[in-house]
């Protein structure tokens, strides 16, 4: 396959300092991403062969498959190795080949066999069907029986609209649109042109802690979160036009997540980008919130794999307005870069509240404003961020100074800043080492 090379321009690094980006900063970040995933693959057929994995040979055979499928379908292979549970298989896998000498490359097959169906590729290849299902990533999950040590010989049949799996005797169909016998499809959620998220809630690799994740959601909880996330398109199309660009460009996949016990939990990982990790919403607004948020979370991981904006962590912990425990810089960095993008949302959206709701938006920009201002404040002092990181986080108090020189209700104010009181008194409380260490 073409292994390609890729770097964030100045401009794009200026924009994004400012907490934006949009259209253009998305492109570069994906292009990154993209790159990254495909040295991985590249990475994971190499360390196979170097560890003398039993499986290296299979690995090898479907490399050699996706570079066959990139010089007839390079669209559909570029699909599949920036899917983002793909990612998190090749870096895991990667990883513990070159830290352990195990690991599962044999699964390269299953993104080459992914390949092929969207290529409408006929072909043949050996699988693994651990337990008897075989995880088509990006796609969904077909029931094969497996043959010995948990491989099994897989025919590929286009059949125009997705394909036929035949491996044993038996026919499972692949139909990339709904259920079928022996297989459980990937749904998605075609809500604009452009913007049609999968809801992954059967790839293993779709999220980075099994013990968060929800099983797979019933016809009824699906057609919620359609209907939040319509809603939730909508307000982002109509009022937040910069960050729709890049939720469109960047979040590519939604995956259920268990709520806490009180409230709403999201989060998105460094193993995969382009993946939001969700409870169920709660409402359109606040899911347009949840996506303004981890979106900014998603292009600073991006931007960190290619610039380094923080030193080795060295130990030392500083107070977050947003969180129960005393964080690393690198934790810092990115939780004022999440909030910063919180308060901006805010910002453009508690004119279009009502009532209560306008002074909780009120509110909810005032404190974030004001805690995200704060840690750049925390950052830029900690003699802990490298050279680019010092330019960043200053663009970032830039646009924060911005902000908080909007003018707001009096009672959002007093109410925020009752809010960040209580959450520091609470912290100081629960981290009374680091408070006398002067976090």
């Amino acid at each position: 396959m073409t292994l390609l090379s890729h770097r964030i321009s100045g401009r794009v690094f200026t924009e994004l300092a400012t907490g934006g980006g949009g259209s253009e900063a998305a492109a570069e970040l994906c292009a990154v991403q993209r790159v990254r995933n495909r040295l991985l693959v590249r990475g994971v057929v190499e360390e196979a062969r170097t560890a003398g994995h039993p499986h290296a040979g299979v690995a090898a055979d479907a490399y050699g498959l996706l570079a066959d499928l990139e010089e007839r379908a390079a669209g559909a292979v570029d699909t599949v190795l920036r899917y983002p549970a793909a990612g998190a298989w090749a870096w895991r896998t990667y990883r513990s080949l070159a830290e352990k000498g195990d690991g599962a490359p044999e699964r390269l097959g299953l993104l080459a066999a992914a390949a092929a169906i969207r290529a409408g590729v006929a072909c043949e290849m050996r699988l693994p069907a651990a337990e008897g299902t075989l995880m088509i990533p990006s796609l969904g999950e077909a029931t094969l029986p497996a043959g010995p040590g948990g491989m099994t010989d897989v025919s590929v049949r286009p059949d125009g609209t997705g394909a036929e799996l035949v491996a044993g005797g038996s026919v499972v169909r692949v139909d990339p649109s709904a259920d079928g016998p022996g297989w459980r499809v990937l749904h998605r959620l075609p809500v604009a042109p452009g913007f049609a998220p999968v809801i992954d809630d059967l790839d293993p690799y779709r999220w980075s802690s099994d013990d968060d994740l929800e099983p797979r959601l019933t016809t009824d909880r699906r057609r919620i979160w359609r209907s939040r996330l319509d809603e939730a398109w909508h307000l982002l199309a109509a009022h937040h036009q910069v960050v729709a660009e890049e939720v469109s460009s960047m979040i590519s996949v939604l995956t259920p997540i268990k709520a806490p016990t009180r409230g709403h939990n999201s989060a998105t990982g460094q193993e995969t980008f382009g993946t939001v990790a969700l409870s169920d919403p709660p409402s359109g607004v606040r899911l347009a919130e949840t996506l303004a948020h981890e979106t900014q979370h998603a292009k600073l991981t991006a931007l960190l794999d290619v610039i380094g904006l923080t030193l080795p962590d060295d130990g030392w912990r500083g107070y977050a307005p947003w969180r129960p425990d005393p964080r690393p810089v690198s934790g810092l960095l990115q939780g004022a870069y999440a909030f910063l993008g919180v308060a901006a949302f805010w910002d453009r959206q508690h004119g279009f509240e009502q009532d209560d709701g306008a002074v909780r938006a009120q509110t909810e920009f005032v404190r974030w404003r004001e805690g995200a201002y704060a840690v750049t404040g925390t950052l830029l002092g900690s003699g802990r961020l490298t050279e680019r990181g010092e330019e960043f986080v200053t663009g970032m108090r830039r646009t924060l100074e911005s902000l908080l020189a909007r003018p707001v209700d009096p009672t959002a104010t007093e109410q925020a800043r009752q809010e960040a009181a209580a959450h520091r008194e609470a912290w100081v409380r629960r981290n009374p080492e680091w408070v006398r260490r002067g976090a």
